[in-house]
């Protein structure tokens, strides 16, 4: 519905729905089935929830157990391929962090250093191309409740670290202008 909501603003015309959860997206398919100034794209693994899947623009099914340098290759040429095609004015972010190793429900076998190397690699690879991104966060069927939280957070984390970066380089901009104006 957002992304729907999106087309209506000014300077948007393309969005890219970008869903990492290890569950297929089916409901953001089919609720943008018609819509075609929206992308959808569903890297999930193959033979996990929901049985009978749905079309999304482009489906990636992974095989079960799939790990950090196969996983996070295939996150990355994925955005590439998707950024290029779609050449979006804004994505949508779904990390769902189901990828995770540990996740009772997840089937893949990703790391929580993969998970905090997904993040890095699709917001950073955002921010070069100068495309702003809303992030959501998804899957997570941990018992632990604190440990869950704790990989939901990586995305917010990420975010603001290649934020502070920025922020760090235009304060030493900033000083540098103001010592030169004294």
């Amino acid at each position: 519905m957002a992304a729907k909501a999106m087309l209506q603003q000014p300077g948007v015309e393309r969005v890219l729905v970008l869903d990492c959860d290890v569950h297929q997206g089916d409901g953001t398919a089919a609720i943008l089935a018609d819509c075609a100034a929206v992308f959808t794209c569903s890297i999930h693994c193959q033979k996990n929830f929901p049985v009978r899947k749905r079309q999304s623009d482009l489906d990636v099914a992974l095989p079960d157990g799939i790990e950090d340098k196969t996983y996070l290759d295939i996150v990355e040429q994925t955005l590439h391929q998707c950024l290029d095609i779609v050449q979006p004015d804004i994505v949508f972010f779904d990390a769902g962090v189901d990828v995770y190793r540990g996740d009772p429900l997840g089937r893949a076998s990703v790391s929580e250093q993969g998970i905090v190397q997904r993040e890095r690699l699709v917001l950073s690879t955002l921010k070069r191309r100068g495309i702003p991104v809303a992030t959501v966060i998804g899957g997570g069927y941990d018992d632990d409740r604190w440990q869950l939280a704790k990989r939901h957070a990586i995305v917010v984390e990420q975010a603001i670290a290649l934020h502070r970066a920025s922020w760090s380089v235009g304060a030493s901009l900033r000083q540098d202008a103001c010592a030169n104006i004294r």
